[in-house]
């Protein structure tokens, strides 16, 4: 038989620039968490940055000069050797560290070159298939300089430039609906800032980059469509969203969208967090949703504010009578988050909402949800 065609691939978007146009801190004084809303102006990048409510945006983020410097100082290498980059060409060093190499995740690639170079019994250790537990344990709170500064390698420009991987853009949910404005684009973000095992002051890549960026600032970025993640194409039909934390992000862009268009379809979000008084992300839009009517429910779970913990799963079953016969008139349901816990969480309270109320049996409640997914009717945003 003839060779199966190969997959077509779809290529990548080219970047454009965007003006960051706006920078607001979405938690209150005591907050333990820094989530911020990042507004682009897109006007005069033409049809490049068209985008739906549902889509995400990805940006080219630099690295920190000051994590460069302590690189560079490490490997006691000179910011101005040239190395060629791939795909790139011939750079200075120090400009392939700023804009074009990861130089804070731990990869395999990376420790298996400081255990070759240095003979580190821990390291070589650590790297043993069956130690994969124990290396995730000591790479909390560590990034590739803080492995480096403890098992120094003596290594040319061209050693780095293979071993490390190149800098990949960051991708976050679309905060906002382009029939609001079509040429500002939202998005909402936690800022990683830690520090590492020694006190020392570390943080992500990209969500400092923004967060400390000053205003006005051109940041390359470009739109990853998510055709499966849009509000119901029926009007009328009921829209229930899970999005506690910074998983709210999308659900913010469903109701501008729906409240565009004067769907008259009812919306119900349930939204979690810590403490009420300093991370109720959005409370000023949520309320302005409600007082028109393009928010029909805004069910919320402050998890710290009580002895007993208390999330949205739980308010799902508490409210499981509703929210049945909410599936039953054909609502659509979308969760976006972490993947990790909240979303299991949330499909297994799903499940238990169709035993409870539906009279299905556990496993016709498990069949009725993957139906519920297979017509498009279940969506999930996870990460």
């Amino acid at each position: 038989p003839p060779p199966a065609p190969a997959p077509v691939r779809t290529p990548k978007p080219a970047p454009v620039t965007a003006r960051l146009a706006g920078n607001r801190l979405l938690g209150l004084p005591g907050s333990g968490k820094e989530v911020r809303r990042f507004t682009f102006d897109t006007s005069g990048t033409g049809s490049a940055l068209e985008y739906a409510a549902g889509d995400a945006l990805g940006v080219h983020a630099a690295n920190h000069p000051d994590l460069v410097a302590e690189w560079l100082s490490v490997t006691g290498l000179d910011a101005d050797a040239e190395i060629e980059v791939s795909g790139i060409g011939g750079l200075r060093l120090g400009d392939a560290l700023l804009t074009q190499l990861d130089i804070t995740r731990l990869t395999p690639a990376l420790l298996g070159f400081v255990t070759e170079r240095t003979g580190d019994r821990e390291l070589k250790k650590m790297l043993r298939p069956d130690n994969k537990g124990e290396l995730a344990r000591w790479s909390w709170g560590r990034q590739a300089v803080d492995v480096l500064a403890a098992h120094p390698v003596k290594a040319t420009p061209e050693e780095w430039a293979a071993v490390l991987k190149p800098l990949q853009p960051r991708l976050y949910s679309i905060s906002s609906s382009p029939l609001t404005d079509p040429d500002r684009l939202s998005l909402t973000v936690s800022v990683v800032r830690y520090e590492n095992t020694h006190g020392r002051p570390r943080a992500g890549v990209c969500s400092p980059f923004l967060a400390d960026a000053a205003p006005d600032t051109r940041v390359p970025v470009f739109v990853r469509r998510a055709p499966h993640f849009r509000p119901p194409a029926r009007p009328d039909a009921p829209m229930v969203m899970v999005g506690p934390g910074t998983g709210v992000a999308p659900f913010i862009g469903f109701l501008e969208e729906r409240r565009a268009r004067r769907d008259p379809g009812p919306n119900w979000l349930f939204f979690g967090e810590q403490h009420r008084a300093t991370d109720f992300f959005y409370e000023e839009e949520l309320t302005s949703f409600l007082a028109d009517g393009t928010l029909t429910r805004l069910d919320t779970a402050f998890s710290r504010d009580q002895r007993a913990k208390v999330y949205v799963q739980d308010r799902m079953r508490e409210h499981g009578a509703k929210l049945w016969t909410w599936l039953r008139d054909g609502a659509h349901f979308y969760v976006c988050g972490d993947a990790a816990r909240m979303a299991k969480d949330v499909d297994r309270a799903l499940r238990d909402i169709a035993v409870a109320h539906g009279g299905l049996d556990p496993e016709a409640a498990a069949l009725y949800v993957k139906q519920l997914a297979a017509d498009k009717r279940y969506v999930r945003d996870v990460y």
